[in-house]
């Protein structure tokens, strides 16, 4: 995520530690962040802890004058590229649908110049209360990003829908808040991660793919504005938010997950590293170690997920990955051909799995894209321009 200067408003709910958390890690990733508190905030946590957090003069009052700053909401809209007011109480979110702006928090939204998010957190009745509702919608109408609400354990010791979405989770989604939204309407299915081919219930056959370019594909094309559809295999990594999340184990169950999903998508984006073969005699039970006397593994070849669904009649846009060891370009335009894709995207295995950045060249019907070695966050949005520019116009 490339620097940014955001603008963080934080209301009157017990989420504000969470907010805490989140400018602890937007200033560890080299963010600028300025706080503004509504005075209700100041109940849950001082303004002192986020000067301290963020090392920046913290704003309460509309009515504030200092020398360096004595309009507040207009100069601190100006001077960020994003704001996002987490949490967002049923009441902010009243006010800032019908456009109230009498108190530091509204008027900073009303005055702004850079896009506009909002984090949810309240009870879950509050949540579902039809008029809250109309007002998400109408925010949404308006062009304001809503980020969650998640659902799970309240303050209030209820369960439902209404909590804040985790500091991690915020962070995550902050990325994409300034993307251009070149796939807004799209529906993109991904796969990610390596796959994972039992022997017996303890041992199997997997390879090295992290699953990093994957997930980083994933928030890329969220963060245009896609609806988006994670299948992926074993990986440590934590789920992308705002991501439709399927866990797929062995090449066989990722084919079958693939194949049910795919006719609700128009992208499909094939980046796991799929095991070509599986063991066809696998134990039921542990293989027990015999000296001297090596179990013999039968192979079997497993459905090539990415040429089964550009086979089909009603086909989705297909975004194939080849990672080889060598003879990069030759080997990926011959898979290009083979599996009938609009774009492949080509990378050296040595050089990229399990690493954080990579070097990629697009193949397409109009040749070779070479891209600089980049981190994966950058080179997933190159390939999402790239992906974006091809698509139909609808």
């Amino acid at each position: 995520m490339t620097a940014q200067h955001i603008l963080l408003g934080i209301t009157g709910g017990v989420a504000a530690y969470k907010s805490a958390e989140l400018v602890r890690l937007l200033v560890k990733a080299g963010h600028t962040v300025d706080v503004a508190m509504s005075e209700s905030a100041t109940r849950f946590v001082t303004p002192v802890t986020f000067q301290a957090l963020s090392g920046r003069p913290v704003y309460v009052d509309l009515w504030d004058a200092r020398p360096d700053n004595n309009m507040a909401h207009i100069e601190l809209t100006r001077r960020a590229d994003c704001f996002l007011i987490a949490p967002a109480t049923a009441d902010v979110l009243a006010r800032l649908a019908h456009g109230h702006c009498d108190d530091l928090i509204t008027t900073l939204a009303a005055a702004r110049t850079c896009p506009l998010a909002v984090a949810p957190a309240m009870n879950k009745q509050m949540w579902d209360n039809p008029p809250n509702q109309r007002n998400i919608a109408q925010l949404r109408a308006d062009g304001v990003t809503v980020f969650g609400p998640g659902h799970g354990e309240q303050a209030c010791g209820e369960v439902g829908d209404g909590r804040m979405l985790e500091p991690e989770q915020l962070f995550d989604l902050l990325t994409g808040l300034t993307q251009a939204k070149t796939l807004v309407g799209r529906r993109v299915l991904l796969t990610a991660g390596p796959t994972f081919e039992p022997i017996d219930p303890v041992r199997g056959i997997t390879n090295l793919s992290s699953g990093k370019m994957g997930y980083a594909l994933a928030r890329a094309c969220r963060d245009a504005g896609a609806e988006v559809t994670l299948i992926s295999g074993p990986t440590a990594l934590p789920r992308p938010a705002e991501v439709h999340f399927i866990a797929a184990g062995s090449a066989l169950s990722m084919h079958a997950a693939v194949m049910e999903a795919v006719p609700h998508h128009d992208v499909f984006i094939a980046v796991a590293a799929v095991a070509d073969y599986r063991v066809a005699n696998a134990s039921a039970e542990k293989l027990k170690k015999t000296p001297g006397q090596a179990p013999t593994l039968t192979l079997t070849e497993n459905p090539d997920i990415l040429a089964s669904v550009a086979a089909l009649p009603r086909a989705p846009f297909c975004v194939g990955f080849a990672a080889e060891s060598h003879n990069l370009l030759a080997h990926a335009q011959a898979k290009r051909e083979r599996k009938r894709v609009p774009l492949l995207v080509a990378n050296l295995a040595q050089h990229a799995m399990g690493a954080d950045d990579n070097e990629i060249v697009l193949l397409d019907d109009h040749g070779q894209h070479p891209l600089p070695r980049m981190d994966k966050t950058g080179a997933a949005r190159a390939i999402v321009a790239h992906l974006a520019g091809m698509l139909p116009i609808r």
